[in-house]
């Protein structure tokens, strides 16, 4: 009796432990631009001056609004599961007193998360944004400075967020966990 072949041979998923281990056999160097996404280690783009200059916002109307209600990290590493620690550009998290130095946040310990899209435009929306909905993070934007729209993804499943809405620079957007705090968006998107 013949077993049934495979027509592509299937690709061997990389754990989060196996990513540090190779982090710490040097194999990745700390510097390296790098995110791991459903067991895959994914080359990230570079960061132009638009890209960042978005991020230097967001990160100062965050910190300014949320005053210890909430933990703003910028590009740093979440854990969503056993193959796959993302670094979204903004994620906003629940306090805690040690600041995470004990273990990266979950999708539990996050209100926000944000990628800010220049050149990763298609990347963040067809890869991200259904990750991050299949680990339940309640709340997600990306923000598209090329067109000057940011996209709200609410209502995760494990087939995508259930409720996308897109607003333009003219739209005042709060968040989902804190409604009291408003981004306008005419500051976001500068004329």
């Amino acid at each position: 009796m013949s077993t049934p072949q495979q027509e592509f041979p299937r690709r061997h998923p990389i754990s989060v432990d196996d990513y540090y281990r190779m982090a710490a056999a040097g194999i990745l160097r700390e510097d390296s631009r790098v995110e791991l996404i459903e067991g895959a280690i994914i080359d990230m783009t570079p960061i132009g001056r638009s890209h960042a200059g978005t991020v230097n916002y967001l990160n100062d109307a965050f910190s300014q609004s949320l005053r210890r209600r909430a933990i703003v990290s910028v590009q740093h590493p979440i854990r969503l599961g056993e193959f796959s620690e993302p670094q979204p550009d903004l994620a906003l998290l629940r306090p805690r007193e040690d600041f995470y130095r004990g273990g990266h946040p979950e999708a539990a310990n996050i209100f926000l998360v944000v990628e800010v899209a220049d050149t990763s435009l298609r990347y963040d929306r067809d890869v991200k944004m259904p990750l991050y909905a299949r680990h339940g993070i309640v709340e997600a934007w990306l923000v598209d400075v090329t067109n000057g729209r940011l996209e709200t993804f609410r209502d995760p499943g494990t087939d995508g967020y259930r409720d996308i809405r897109s607003a333009t620079f003219l739209d005042r957007v709060a968040l989902l966990a804190l409604p009291e705090i408003e981004l306008n968006l005419s500051d976001l998107f500068p004329a």
